[in-house]
C-alpha cells in the first residue's frame, strides 16, 4: 500500500490570523491540495483572537468549498469546559470542550453549531473536536443534531468504521514521512505557523505531490472495524502519551 497524505486546517473562525491563512491557502493552490477547513462556528477562545473580525469570513468559507475543501464543523466556541479529556474516546489531552460534558450541553452545542454553518448556507458531513477530545455523548449528540458522521481524529493507519460512524486517522501536527503505509493526516494550525513551518509545509508538499489527495476523494463505502496493525499503532501511541504525561 503505498502511502497517501491530507491536510487539515484547524481553527478557522472570523478572528483568525488572515495573512497567515491566505499564506497557506496560496501554497496548498500551488501544490493543487484541497485540505478539510475546521471551522468554529461561534468562537470564544482568546487563543483563536490573532486578528480583528473578518466580516466577510462565511464567504471565505463557502469559496473553499467552491474550490473542492472539506468543510468540518470544529466543536461550538472552542472553550475548554472540561478536564476529561483522557477518559474519552481519543485521549490525547485532559483539556476538552466535549468529553466528559452532559449529554444536553453537548447536543447543545452540536446544534446551535449546526444552526451557524446552515444560517451560512453550508451543511458540515465532517466534524472533528477542539484538543481531539469527545466522549459517547459526542456521538450521540451528532447523530440526534446533525447529519454529521465522519470524524476526523483517530489513530490509525486508515479509515474504518465503527458505530455508524466512520473515522479517518489524524497523526501529527506537521507534514513528515511516515514509514508505515497508511492514510495520513497532518493538521496544521495556520494562525500559530512560524515562517519556518511554511517552508517546511511547502518542502513536504513538493516532494510528495502525487501522494496528496482529498477528503472528499477517499473511498469510505464498506469500511470495516480496525484493523489489528491499527489497533496496535493506537495502543503504543496512547500508552507513550500516558507515560509521558499530558496537560
Amino acid at each position: 500500500m503505498k502511502n497517501k497524505y491530507l491536510i487539515r486546517l484547524d481553527d478557522a473562525c472570523p478572528t483568525m490570523d488572515a495573512k497567515k491563512w491566505q499564506r497557506i491557502e496560496s501554497i496548498l493552490d500551488i501544490y493543487g491540495v484541497r485540505p478539510m477547513v475546521g471551522v468554529i462556528p461561534a468562537n470564544n477562545d482568546p487563543k483563536q483572537m490573532s486578528d480583528s473580525s473578518d466580516g466577510g469570513f462565511w464567504a471565505k468559507v463557502k469559496r473553499w468549498e467552491k474550490k473542492g475543501w472539506a468543510i468540518a464543523l470544529h466543536g461550538y466556541d472552542h472553550c475548554f469546559i472540561s478536564d476529561a479529556g483522557m477518559s474519552g474516546l481519543n485521549p490525547l489531552w485532559h483539556r476538552s470542550e466535549f468529553a466528559g460534558v452532559s449529554l444536553a450541553r453537548q447536543k447543545e452545542k452540536i446544534r446551535k453549531g449546526v444552526e451557524v454553518f446552515r444560517s451560512n448556507g453550508l451543511d458540515p458531513k465532517y466534524f472533528f473536536a477542539p484538543a481531539h477530545t469527545y466522549d459517547k455523548n459526542t456521538l450521540q449528540a451528532l447523530r440526534e443534531e446533525s447529519n454529521i458522521r465522519i470524524i476526523s481524529d483517530t489513530i490509525a493507519t486508515k479509515p474504518y468504521c465503527k458505530d455508524d460512524f466512520v473515522y479517518i486517522p489524524q497523526l501529527g501536527g506537521h507534514c513528515i514521512e511516515m514509514k508505515i503505509p497508511g492514510i495520513w493526516t497532518f493538521c496544521l494550525h495556520p494562525s500559530a505557523m512560524k515562517e519556518e513551518d511554511f517552508d517546511t509545509t511547502e518542502r513536504f508538499l513538493n516532494a510528495h505531490k502525487d501522494e496528496m489527495v482529498a477528503f472528499d476523494d477517499l473511498n469510505l463505502t464498506d469500511l470495516k472495524g480496525k484493523d489489528l496493525i491499527s489497533r496496535m499503532l493506537s495502543w503504543v501511541y496512547f500508552t507513550r502519551r500516558r507515560l509521558k504525561g499530558t496537560k
